[in-house]
């Protein structure tokens, strides 16, 4: 299998430098980065103690590389040896991924930003910067190069190099997204994969509604479209991310285990000396022995029906951990299978269905809001208020949807499958239209044109051709009033728009009673300036402030905070904002947000054109601080503020219908 070579800044350095590095004095040591928000303590390895995680209490201890080995490495200089090794820790779904990286150097230097100081630099400092995308954007994580351990030796994941440790570095930048080492434990192979590419991913099913026992089908399960596994080229299957997962114990392999991912390393085609043709795939198992007694393994009867050149050349490109199966064996022993989409240096993504690169991309995030936007499926009548989007194609081509949900779900208890307590069942489905002559509710009324069904996973995906024309995407929820914020995603190979269609404001809830002021305050975010990004940024508090005063409280909710986005739909930020209270005496320009919570807080950060709360504040005085989520992002704003003010004597019926006041714009404080 051919690797892409290894940045030579990350794995070579110089043998004097290495050779000379000694251990640490205690005064180095107290110059050595130290992660405040990921301490090397219990809170970082455990979450709720439900997993076999919680049988290391007390027993980790936390060392940095050069305390573990002499001269440590990020990456081994032999790329075989460069692969993940799974510990004591449930995340072989992770450690997938984490080979995919090894195939696309792109990929790696995008998550693992090159030139960073490494044992025996001057410059080294024990600190490590990674990058993963979420929900639309890369975000930066930052960590220290203290690693759990037990008894001197890593107790997580590992390279198969000792010496190598880009693979535990990775793990523990995940384990920091995520909360803890414990969040990792069980998970699909498709988040991390996206997680670590951007690149959309699909899950196929091996299995029919007969089990592999009572079919005589040795052909791997057709896809939605139908095209099979089998079917992709050579060349799409070498640029693919592609593993396999059993949910089972096999009949034929205990070893196999339940819930386990491994990685499809190979695919190649054979003949055997009687002229039979045979489809062979090598498999990486994260566990790093080879786990295989069929007729394929190593000593296997399958060898003797080949050329002897031909089996030893086979044999030799088989690494520690990895085994060949024929396809008859792959789809006996293995329940589904992970593909995701190659994506070019350029970013375009590669359809692993024509292999058309989709050099067109949009992506617009919304959300569901109960009593306005969380309709529900087709099964209620309050479908119509979903989320609705207009799609523009202008010439016939390959259109790939993706509808992807924030959050994650918890992991499983021990012995348990994979539950999604915090995703919804989510769908998305599409309907060809004229735009000049819509009308909705027939429309909603009438079949879909595709769609994809109600699924608890954190990204449906639909892949199909498209004619030119308008068309309605509809993203929703199973249940109705279900809540939740969600990224629409649309690459293609032809030119191509997506907006949000326009709709009528949102009911004020609870507003129907009572006087109501609104205040609206224009500002922006200025790049070195007033763009400071979020609460996870030191420069959050450089973002505008918008002071509010709340002096009347009836009970109930008396504040509505409506931030908008100046921007193209097709170019939007994730946006958010939190309000916090200021002191009694103090001043809001002079509020520090570091070291304050916010009392109301309107995140996740979405890419919506508008995000909006209704809440309930005490009177007094407070400051809103309006933020893009990732720092030096400019753009204007709209801020508005719907506040209850106390109710006064009417003066004359004029005054009776009047529930809403527009009151001047106030000045933002920096």
């Amino acid at each position: 299998m051919h690797f892409f070579a290894l940045s030579t800044q990350l794995t070579r350095r110089s043998e004097a430098a290495l050779v000379a590095m000694e251990m640490e004095t205690e005064t180095e040591h107290h110059a050595m980065f130290v992660d405040p928000d990921f301490p090397a303590d219990d809170s970082s390895v455990f979450c709720d103690y439900t997993t076999p995680l919680s049988k290391l209490l007390g027993d980790v201890t936390w060392l940095r590389p050069q305390d573990i080995c002499k001269q440590p490495q990020l990456f081994p200089d032999d790329p075989v040896k460069a692969h993940p090794k799974q510990g004591i820790l449930g995340d072989c779904w992770l450690l997938c991924a984490c080979s995919m990286l090894l195939k696309n150097q792109h990929l790696l230097n995008k998550v693992f930003p090159p030139e960073q100081p490494l044992w025996g630099d001057c410059a080294y400092h024990g600190e490590f910067r990674f990058r993963f995308w979420r929900n639309g954007d890369w975000i930066e994580v930052r960590v220290d190069d203290r690693l759990p351990c037990i008894s001197d030796t890593l107790c997580f994941s590992r390279c198969q190099s000792p010496r190598a440790f880009w693979v535990a570095l990775l793990e523990k930048a995940y384990a920091k997204l995520h909360g803890s080492y414990e969040r990792l434990w069980a998970g699909q192979v498709c988040e991390a994969v996206v997680d670590l590419s951007g690149t959309i991913a699909v899950r196929w099913s091996l299995k029919g509604a007969e089990s592999s026992q009572q079919s005589n089908d040795t052909q791997i399960q057709h896809t939605a479209n139908g095209t099979s596994l089998s079917q992709l080229s050579l060349e799409l299957k070498e640029r693919c991310a592609i593993s396999c997962c059993v949910h089972s114990a096999s009949m034929g392999v205990p070893e196999l285990g339940q819930f386990h991912a491994m990685s499809v390393v190979e695919w190649t085609n054979v003949t055997t000396t009687t002229g039979e043709q045979v489809e062979l795939i090598r498999i990486r198992n994260p566990w790093g022995r080879r786990s295989w007694a069929g007729v394929w393994r190593k000593s296997g009867s399958g060898w003797a029906s080949l050329e002897a050149s031909c089996a030893q050349a086979l044999l030799r490109r088989t690494a520690e951990g990895e085994f060949w199966m024929d396809v008859t064996e792959f789809q006996q022993e293995f329940d589904e299978v992970t593909v995701g989409y190659p994506i070019s240096v350029a970013g375009h993504l590669q359809s692993i269905y024509t292999g058309s690169f989709l050099t067109h991309s949009h992506q617009i995030g919304g959300r569901w809001v109960k009593g306005h936007s969380a309709g529900g499926c087709r099964n209620n009548s309050t479908f119509i208020s979903n989320p609705k989007f207009w799609l523009k194609v202008c010439e016939r081509g390959e259109v790939l949807l993706s509808l992807l949900q924030y959050g994650r779900p918890e992991p499983p208890a021990e012995g348990g499958t994979q539950q999604h307590p915090h995703l919804q069942a989510i769908a998305i489905h599409v309907w060809k239209v004229e735009k000049k002559h819509f009308n909705l509710v027939r429309t909603l009324n009438k079949p879909s044109l595709v769609s994809h069904t109600h699924a608890y996973d954190r990204e449906v995906v639909v892949d199909t051709h498209l004619n030119p024309g308008f068309y309605l995407l509809v993203p929703s929820t199973f249940l109705q009033g279900a809540e939740g914020r969600f990224l629409l995603r649309v690459h293609s190979s032809c030119s191509t728009s997506l907006s949000v269609m326009k709709s009528a404001p949102p009911p004020l809830q609870h507003c129907s009673e009572g006087e109501w002021e609104t205040v609206s305050s224009h500002g922006s975010w200025s790049v070195g300036f007033t763009a400071g990004g979020s609460r996870n940024f030191a420069t959050h508090g450089h973002n505008p402030r918008i002071p509010l005063t709340v002096t009347y409280d009836p009970g109930g909710n008396n504040v509505r905070v409506t931030l908008h986005q100046n921007r193209p739909e097709n170019a939007l930020h994730a946006i958010g904002f939190h309000i916090y209270k200021v002191p009694a005496g103090g001043s809001g320009s002079l509020l520090t947000p570091g070291s304050m919570c916010p009392v109301v807080s309107c995140v996740p950060h979405a890419h919506s054109q508008e995000v909006s709360v209704f809440c309930h504040l005490h009177p007094g005085e407070y400051v809103v601080i309006p933020s893009t989520y990732q720092p030096d992002l400019s753009a204007h704003f709209t801020l508005t503020l719907l506040r209850r003010i106390h109710r006064k004597a009417m003066q004359s019926e004029e005054l009776l219908g009047h529930a809403v006041q527009e009151v001047s714009c106030i000045s933002v404080m920096r």
